[in-house]
């Protein structure tokens, strides 16, 4: 990572600030530039100084506390751009060039503009997920799914930076007891949740979940606020294996040729009514499909870096069905993950690390690109 020379120009709302829209709550600390990462390419993520982006009708301008990396991230900083709109332009976000990631994060509102939801003060999580709110997957509950869908943080400036542009729309408020460390978990663990309620699963249903990293563990951490099943985690590291099991697995296996028998005889003699496939490992997907129970449920929620191959001939023949998950849905999925959060004070115990500055970005990406995370890295742009 390098530091810029000087301000950037031509990469975002690049309008003067007097020409910001008439705003009723505005802090007069905010200065006229900040710093950001903004990514160029594989391996070129650079310290720049760039203009505050000016608000659109509907967002406030929130100073970033505390900004999280995930996978995607670590996929971009190694073999990218794939996701980051850097050579084409975005469809929908309009974004094209170099873009400021980071689409887990927390902060404070310091501007407003009028008649606002979210007051100056306030302190916020981010659904990162942007929705037009009027499309038929909007008017269903599916806003994941709106036709102009875009992010913060993939497909438009994020978090990154020491100041960020958001709609007001997808932030909710902390609550008091909530430490910032602790919040920053909020996004990734609203996946989770939605990936645990696309599972289909009812009261009494034996779950297998493979993979306990963190988004099988977010997963787990959803299967338990939605309900009362049975629950069987797999992977292949102790360490994993007890962290799940401190956050409430009923069962812990150790991946191993004899998995499909170890769990059926944790399960009392029966097969799991539902896998769900949290890893993205290669052939685990296939496996799910051979543990689950004949009419039972697939849930895919790893991505693979390569196309899996499955037996659609035993799926059709023993009625699997096979689902699919991405994102959250902010409306219902981030208050309960904020809501866990604050009840289960473990969660964000086990998995935030202390946080580190913007500079550190880089070499934070190559501890998780390399597997050498546990937990969560988070950003601190104000340090």
């Amino acid at each position: 990572m390098t530091a810029g020379s000087g301000p950037v120009t031509g990469w975002a709302r690049t309008h003067p600030r007097s020409l910001l829209h008439s705003s009723t709550t505005k802090d007069d600390a905010v200065p006229s530039t900040m710093q950001a990462a903004l990514y160029h390419g594989p391996r070129d993520i650079r310290i720049e100084e760039v203009e505050i982006p000016v608000l659109a009708t509907g967002e406030v301008l929130v100073k970033v506390l505390r900004s999280g990396i995930c996978g995607t991230d670590a996929g971009e900083w190694i073999a990218g751009p794939k996701v980051f709109p850097v050579r084409q332009r975005h469809p929908h976000s309009g974004h094209l060039g170099p873009i400021i990631p980071g689409h887990e994060f927390v902060g404070e509102i310091v501007e407003a503009g009028p008649r606002p939801t979210l007051l100056p003060g306030t302190l916020v999580a981010s659904g990162a997920g942007i929705w037009c709110g009027e499309c038929r997957r909007c008017r269903q509950g599916r806003t994941n799914k709106c036709v102009r869908y875009r992010t913060l943080g993939l497909n438009v400036h994020g978090g990154m930076a020491e100041y960020v542009a958001v709609p007001s729309a997808t932030l909710r408020p902390l609550t008091p007891e909530m430490t910032l460390d602790h919040a920053a978990l909020a996004q990734p663990l609203a996946v989770g949740i939605h990936a645990a309620r696309r599972a289909g699963t009812v009261a009494g249903d034996r779950v297998v979940v493979i993979g306990a990293g963190a988004i099988g563990s977010f997963v787990l951490a959803g299967l338990r606020h939605l309900g009362d099943f049975q629950i069987a985690v797999v992977d292949i590291a102790a360490s994993r294996l007890a962290r799940a099991k401190r956050l409430g697995a009923d069962i812990t296996v150790t991946a191993s040729a004899a998995l499909a028998d170890e769990l059926t005889d944790a399960f009392d003699g029966a097969n799991p009514d539902v896998v769900i496939e949290a890893s993205g490992a290669p052939g685990q997907l296939a496996l799910a499909l051979e543990l689950v129970t004949d009419g039972g449920r697939v849930e895919a929620v790893g991505i693979p870096k390569q196309k899996p191959e499955i037996d659609l001939h035993s799926m059709i023949f023993r009625e699997i069905t096979l689902e699919t998950t991405l994102a959250h849905i902010c409306d219902t999925d981030l208050p309960a993950a904020l809501h866990i959060l604050a009840q289960n004070p473990l969660l964000g115990q086990e998995f935030a690390e202390t946080p580190v500055g913007l500079a550190q970005l880089g070499e934070s990406l190559d501890r998780l690109a390399t597997g050498q995370v546990e937990g969560k890295i988070l950003i601190d742009p104000t340090a």
